[in-house]
């Protein structure tokens, strides 16, 4: 069984720039497995107020907001208490200017996923996103996705329950933004590594629900070269601690399990909304830090990956948009980089204005 999710206690891991913004100040940490995945890392001020008063809104499960946290006008922070995690989790919400709760039209929604061993600060901690919008009207969702919780409603060896990642984040946390702050029934997605995982087996796995899906550096294709994939998911669970069965079982025996939530194998159900995937080679590029070595295993192996992807995804008739731009480390400033990029992607569905 895996152990108690409290994303409260991940510690923030990473750090960004792309073309124009500036840089930032970095620190490693490791991602995944033996293979020291590594990103910069940068630590946000808080200048934020004492927890709040929490919003009314419920979610069908009696999952509820128990503290809201005002970090600054337009960045508000949610402790929901989720059934479906069997304990509290946070969300943070960047929003309009003059922006209130349940208030006013409902807005088009953006999420925003984190990879592994980080958290829901991770975007605002360490890429521009929150200038970036500025003036956007929609509601940007980051959520805690658990150190290593890979999206998922963890298989537990049949027996399900908690965690369930994809019930808090598609039910239990759409109902408490759509009745108690606002948001909308249109929605894009977009994540980063595990994140990038999450972004594409959403949409995958609820066709409808997301109008376009982006993955940065993502993990798209969990089956890949059968160990190659599944060792990476397996190695990252095994590093933290976890029974590295408990996500999706094991790869053989619950083959179908894993392929119900491999985007790769989830490429049909992609096929009616524009995506877009980015990855580096792993040489260090004009982003990477000065002497930052050279990635010889997560970002070199996540972009096999996203070009069988890529290629499969072509083969059903699927719309991606690709940037396989050649240098480039499994790192924060590649990661903003593609958030520029593919913003207008992501939204243009969302009819904004």
């Amino acid at each position: 069984m895996p152990r108690p999710v409290e994303d409260r206690q991940n510690q923030p891991r990473a750090a960004a720039p792309e073309r124009g913004p500036s840089r930032l100040s970095r620190r490693k940490f490791v991602l995944g497995a033996a293979a020291g995945l590594s990103a910069a890392a940068v630590a946000a001020p808080r200048t934020a107020s004492a927890a709040g008063t929490a919003s009314g809104a419920v979610a069908d499960s009696g999952a509820r907001v128990i503290a809201e946290h005002r970090l600054d006008p337009k960045m508000l922070d949610l402790t929901i208490d989720s059934p479906a995690l069997a304990t509290t989790a946070m969300v943070r919400l960047l929003h309009p200017a003059g922006w209130t709760p349940g208030a006013g039209p409902a807005l088009p929604v953006l999420y925003l996923l984190h990879g592994a061993g980080d958290d829901y600060t991770s975007w605002t901690r360490s890429t521009d996103v929150e200038a970036f919008i500025n003036g956007t009207e929609m509601l940007v969702v980051m959520p805690s996705g658990g150190r290593d919780g890979f999206y998922s409603d963890w298989y537990n060896r049949g027996a399900g329950g908690a965690p369930r990642w994809e019930t808090f984040h598609l039910t239990e946390l759409r109902q408490i933004l759509e009745r108690g702050y606002g948001a909308g029934t249109v929605r894009s997605i977009a994540g980063l590594s595990m994140g990038g995982l999450g972004a594409m087996a959403y949409a995958g796995r609820h066709p409808g629900m997301f109008v376009a899906a982006a993955a940065y550096s993502g993990v798209v294709h969990t089956t890949y070269e059968n160990a190659r994939g599944t060792s990476l998911i397996q190695g990252v669970l095994v590093k933290d601690g976890y029974d590295p069965t408990a996500l999706w079982g094991d790869p053989n025996l619950n083959a179908r399990v894993w392929a119900a939530h491999n985007p790769y194998d989830l490429a049909r159900n992609l096929a009616g909304i524009p995506l877009y995937l980015a990855c580096g080679n792993g040489t260090p590029g004009v982003l990477d830090p000065p002497s930052t070595p050279p990635d010889l295993f997560i970002e070199p192996l996540c972009a096999e990956m996203n070009t069988a992807f890529a290629r499969r995804l072509r083969e059903v008739g699927a719309n991606v948009t690709t940037d396989f731009y050649g240098p480039g480390t499994h790192n924060w400033p590649w990661w903003q980089r593609s958030l520029h990029v593919s913003f207008p992607l992501l939204t243009e569905p969302l009819r904004l204005g």
